[in-house]
């Protein structure tokens, strides 16, 4: 891209932020991502399906059927990785889309830009929505020291036990602590966290973010100890700090 034709598609990785819920393209995506996006016919995603629709929401007159779509999830073995960017080699232009949110974060997209710049391909990462960054901005947290530390364990005692690691760098390190979960396990994920922890600490709890039932809430784990929720249908992320 240049300053004269900034929606000039060059051979590049593309990452191109999809959003985190439903409703207007336009609402959370600049349009230069979907000029840029109509200039690309082979695409590493995250799920062919989510891709084509979102790719049929940016520009409903796009030939789906003739591009090329890799599929790079948990499931991929490493070794089927490198080859998705093939056509980069050849003087194609692509482009990577994930489930929601911007890709390589918190996401597998990570490891086809860490193989595109091990290679030297240039790599062009997109605006849009991130849930970690919205989160944080809505939450009232410190937002000059902070780390994102996916999902929590499953197992009860290693939960409890990142629980209060997390405490621990909240007081020693001044550093607020963000998080994710599986939906249908929003609910479980905060009783265990007012459980474990002091009740003076803040949660934050970012959920629906940019969409209809977009809230964002901060308050003591005191106060979501007696509050009435329910998040377990909807996508969320959390933040824990003093």
């Amino acid at each position: 891209m240049n300053d004269n034709n900034i929606t000039s598609v060059e051979t590049a990785l593309y990452l191109f932020p999809v959003p985190l819920a439903d409703g207007a393209i336009v609402r959370v995506l600049p349009a230069v991502n979907t000029q840029l996006l109509n200039g690309i016919s082979h695409f590493i995603v995250e799920n062919v399906r989510s891709a084509r629709r979102f790719i049929k929401k940016c520009n409903h007159a796009a030939d789906i059927d003739s591009m090329t779509f890799y599929v790079l999830n948990r499931q991929t073995p490493a070794a089927a990785i490198p080859p998705m960017l093939d056509p980069l080699a050849q003087g194609h232009p692509m482009g990577v889309i994930s489930e929601a949110g911007c890709p390589a974060v918190a996401d597998p997209g990570a490891d086809v830009v860490a193989i595109a710049q091990q290679r030297g391909y240039k790599v062009v990462p997109l605006v849009g929505p991130s849930s970690i960054l919205m989160g944080l901005m809505g939450s009232g947290f410190n937002g000059q020291s902070f780390a994102f530390l996916g999902y929590l364990p499953i197992d009860k005692e290693q939960r409890q036990k990142q629980l209060r690691n997390m405490q621990k760098m909240i007081v020693s390190h001044d550093q607020t602590q963000i998080f994710i979960e599986t939906p249908y396990r929003n609910n479980r994920v905060i009783a265990d966290i007012v459980a474990s922890l002091p009740g003076s600490l803040k949660l934050c709890v970012a959920s629906g973010l940019t969409g209809a039932s977009e809230s964002v809430i901060t308050q003591p784990l005191s106060w979501w100890a007696k509050a009435k929720f329910d998040y377990d249908k909807t996508p969320a992320i959390f933040l824990l700090y003093k």
